[in-house]
């Protein structure tokens, strides 16, 4: 497997942990004011995948160039 296909299979897999914190912080926010001590812990997992994942693409589309 090369470079490409490699980063295309952990953008994959990225996404999908994107989507799951994505969803985490919407079902929290549909719940407040219950458990809204947890904003913070589930606002920075969402905040680092999705860091993890635009890297990722940056880092597919300069491959790609």
């Amino acid at each position: 497997m090369n470079d490409i296909e490699t980063l295309r299979v952990e953008l994959k897999k990225l996404s999908a942990k994107a989507t799951a914190a994505k969803m985490d912080l919407h079902d929290l926010s549909e719940e407040l004011p219950k458990d809204w001590e947890r904003i913070p812990e589930v606002a920075a997992k969402a905040h680092t995948v999705f860091a993890e994942l635009t890297a990722k693409r940056a880092e597919l589309k300069k491959l790609e160039a």
